[in-house]
């Protein structure tokens, strides 16, 4: 586990600066719990409430997009094939892509690799964008581009339905109720099982919930980005809906794996047009990595680990989908479930978070 690059705080930071790295908290001590066997009929989560519920293994999901798109490198395709079918073996049951991802190229991917199980697990994904000569171009929710973007994400995926279709952006030009409905009627048809929303504010939630129940709502949340708190937690609990936060770990941020010297891939990465990955912010915000390793080191948890267990300790309903593109942080990801706070604990963690002032805004 040593030399695995996500958790190596030391040989990134030594180059940077030995007074701002070289913190003997950052030394990541290995989960104490590995050797035990995970038993994920007994450790699950539930989204959304009644027939329009899904139930999800270790309260955690698999997003695919960085094995295809947007995180600098893009991994030969067999190796994420192998991960995949790796992460159902032991007993993931949610898996996350979209259209847009690649485009197309993540739809394609998880496709192929779900085959030998596709009727075992949850397969989520989205529409919402027009796709010009392979680029995203402007929102697009009308209700004929959504059954256009769910018939080619069926032969995309080799499937007949999709689990969980999630509008990927609210399209301020198409009211959310025909959204909605739309969706309601790809539901009665059987192309779609349930309903979400990424990125929707309480106003648009609620009147997309009178259409057609929503599942989930999926929104970037994490120990770095702490904007759902409140008024959109609060919705989604009022109203039955699960919440899956996007970038739990914050785009591997928060593991110390970006460092003041990460490079980006401009064409297939967005780190470096978001404000928080300049090397300013991620030097002004080393405090919060190093209290997060603090916490895993005195418990043997990596700092994914941590941020992990600490977002399912926010709500029973909250399920995270990290990626990853290595079977290695595939298990290490999963282990976090095992990890609960203890009252005290989760009231001083956040008490120590919440003190530390973050530089850079989201986006």
């Amino acid at each position: 586990m040593k030399n695995n690059d996500r958790r190596n705080f030391l040989k990134a930071g030594a180059a940077v600066s030995g007074s701002l790295l070289l913190s003997p908290a950052l030394g990541f001590a290995q989960t104490a719990a590995n050797d035990k066997k995970k038993n994920t009929g007994s450790k699950y989560r539930t989204l959304g409430t009644g027939k329009h519920s899904l139930k999800v293994n270790y309260g955690l999901g698999l997003g695919c997009m960085g094995m295809s798109w947007h995180r600098t490198f893009i991994p030969d395709r067999k190796p994420m094939i192998e991960l995949i079918r790796k992460a159902y073996e032991m007993g993931v049951n949610f898996f996350d892509t979209a259209e847009a991802y690649g485009p197309w190229r993540n739809e394609e991917l998880v496709g192929e690799a779900i085959q030998p199980f596709r009727k075992k697990i949850i397969l989520c994904s989205k529409f919402g964008f027009n796709i010009r000569d392979g680029k995203l171009d402007g929102l697009n929710s009308k209700p004929a581009h959504i059954r256009e973007v769910v018939e080619q994400s069926l032969k995309r995926l080799k499937t007949d339905y999709i689990d969980l279709l999630y509008q990927h952006r609210v399209d301020p030009a198409v009211p959310i109720e025909d959204v909605a409905g739309t969706v309601k009627d790809l539901i009665k048809e059987g192309k779609v099982l349930h309903f979400g929303l990424s990125e929707a504010d309480p106003v648009n939630i609620r009147k997309a919930h009178a259409v057609q129940q929503v599942t989930a709502l999926q929104t970037e949340y994490s120990l770095i980005t702490r904007d759902p708190e409140g008024e959109i937690l609060n919705t989604c609990e009022q109203l039955g809906i699960g919440f899956v936060p996007y970038s739990p770990i914050a785009r591997a941020l928060l593991t110390g794996y970006i460092n003041p010297l990460t490079k980006y891939v401009a064409d297939n990465d967005n780190r470096d047009t978001l404000p928080r990955y300049t090397p300013e912010a991620v030097k002004a915000n080393w405090p919060l990595m190093e209290a997060i390793a603090d916490f895993g080191n005195q418990r043997g948890l990596t700092a994914a680990q941590v941020s992990l267990a600490w977002l399912m300790a926010q709500k029973p309903w909250i399920v995270p989908i990290p990626g990853t593109t290595k079977q290695a942080h595939l298990q290490e990801n999963l282990w976090s479930a095992d990890y609960e706070f203890t009252p005290d604990e989760l009231k001083t963690f956040i008490e120590k978070i919440s003190s530390i002032k973050i530089t850079g805004a989201r986006s």
